[in-house]
């Protein structure tokens, strides 16, 4: 029996998706491609904007062409919003959402003995994290470890909260013991996340922070690098920054979410800062890690957004030199605030202003990464082929360079920057 999976969406469910399939290995079923004609196909969905429920919609219908005959697995985020209706709507034989994705062969197999189709979304807000593990990742150097699950800041446009539950954090033991397992399996960088990193700890009620549990995996020999997920700004204090800089493994490329830079749209989004606050968190990060890369999101036509507004959030993320910028335009998303609040700004000005958002982002990307020329950079070899290497330094720039291995960690001086790659030589 082959079985293949989709992922759409973010590194979480990348992370859900290895976890299951390696579940299904483990039952004795094969690992194929979701273009190959496979027996069992699962759709990890996601459903943060629009795009992301159309997609979803695309790969499962992909899935039914490919093999009329497959068994089809819905789950993630759009499971759990809408697991019903995909239920009636598809013919998939199963629909999870975000809980149950440990049973997920168990519940397949009693849907296929009892020649029906299941739908075993539960109630997320109170439950507890569960406990998924991998023993590989993407590549042969990286691996994602979830160590949160859940959010409840429940900002004016994000259905996050509704269909990922309350916050769940993993126990600084469990993260440890699976770092090690993958530190041990080769992979040299572990990616620490979560559907909302910040609030890591906070449930626990024993003191852990998430400095706890990056302090535990940077404890590990085999751990040569720390890279962590999206934080929000509250937490980029300058005792923060200056605790993580005791920390050598951590890699200095910090993924601060803005979503505007623009404080009146910020309060209309429900977001817990101002673009002062932002300011000092980058500043912060900067002073401990001079020359990293702050990468970010921004959302372009919040509903109510002015010509003016959008003027002071292109000048904002300017003024911030973001190393990498992610733009996408507001969606609306039913049965969040802002998709009832008024002066809806139209989808073809959405869409304008996401380009010139995009247009900035780019400049700025290339202005960073001309900075970088002429520096010597550690870089972790991902991918060998015709004698040319190619990886990532530590503030997630790809650099191409000849000699080097596969899974090495060389320093590298970077010689030239174009096409978001450097070409660089070994030192």
């Amino acid at each position: 029996m082959k079985v293949a999976f989709h992922t759409l969406g973010c590194k979480v469910n990348q992370y859900d998706s290895q976890a299951m399939l390696e579940l299904f290995e483990r039952a004795g079923y094969t690992a194929g491609s979701f273009d190959d004609v496979c027996d069992v196909y699962v759709i990890n969905t996601c459903t943060v904007t629009g795009t992301g429920d159309k997609k979803s919609m695309q790969a499962i219908r992909r899935a039914q062409r490919k093999n009329p005959q497959a068994q089809i697995v819905v789950c993630g985020c759009m499971a759990q919003r809408d697991g019903q209706k995909l239920l009636s709507a598809t013919g998939a034989r199963l629909v999870l959402g975000t809980a149950r994705r440990g049973e997920i062969v168990e519940l397949l197999q009693q849907a296929v003995r009892e020649d029906t189709r299941l739908c075993a979304v539960t109630d997320v807000r109170r439950a507890a994290f569960e406990p998924l593990l991998i023993t590989r990742h993407e590549g042969r150097t990286r691996a994602t470890l979830k160590i949160q699950e859940g959010c409840d800041r429940f900002c004016a446009y994000c259905i996050i909260p509704h269909v990922r539950g309350g916050i769940r954090s993993r126990a600084v033991a469990e993260v440890r013991e699976e770092a090690r397992r993958l530190s041990e399996a080769g992979y040299r960088e572990i990616v620490l996340t979560g559907i909302h990193l910040t609030s890591y700890g906070r449930d626990l009620r024993n003191g852990t922070t998430l400095l706890s549990v990056i302090g535990a995996v940077h404890a590990l020999p085999g751990v040569e690098r720390i890279r962590l997920g999206s934080l929000e700004p509250v937490i980029a204090t300058r005792e923060f920054a200056a605790s993580l800089a005791q920390l050598p493994k951590v890699c200095p490329q910090f993924h601060l979410a803005l979503q505007s830079g623009c404080d009146t749209v910020l309060q209309r989004m429900r977001r817990r800062y101002d673009t002062a606050a932002f300011r000092e968190s980058a500043a912060a990060l900067r002073a401990a890690f001079p020359g990293c890369a702050l990468t970010t999101d921004v959302m372009s036509g919040f509903p109510g957004e002015t010509a003016e507004e959008h003027r002071q959030s292109l000048e904002f993320c300017r003024e911030m030199a973001f190393s990498r910028m992610h733009v996408f335009p507001y969606s609306e998303r039913e049965g969040t605030p802002a998709a009832a609040m008024p002066n809806p700004v139209p989808r073809a000005l959405r869409e304008e202003r996401a380009r010139e958002l995009i247009a900035l982002g780019r400049e700025m990307a290339a202005a960073y990464g001309q900075s970088q020329v002429g520096s010597v950079r550690r870089v972790l070899f991902e991918t060998c082929e015709d004698g040319k290497s190619a990886g990532y330094t530590m503030e997630y720039m790809r650099c191409e360079c000849p000699g080097a291995l596969m899974g090495e960690t060389r320093d590298v001086l970077l010689t030239g920057y174009g096409q978001d790659t450097f070409t660089g030589n070994l030192i």
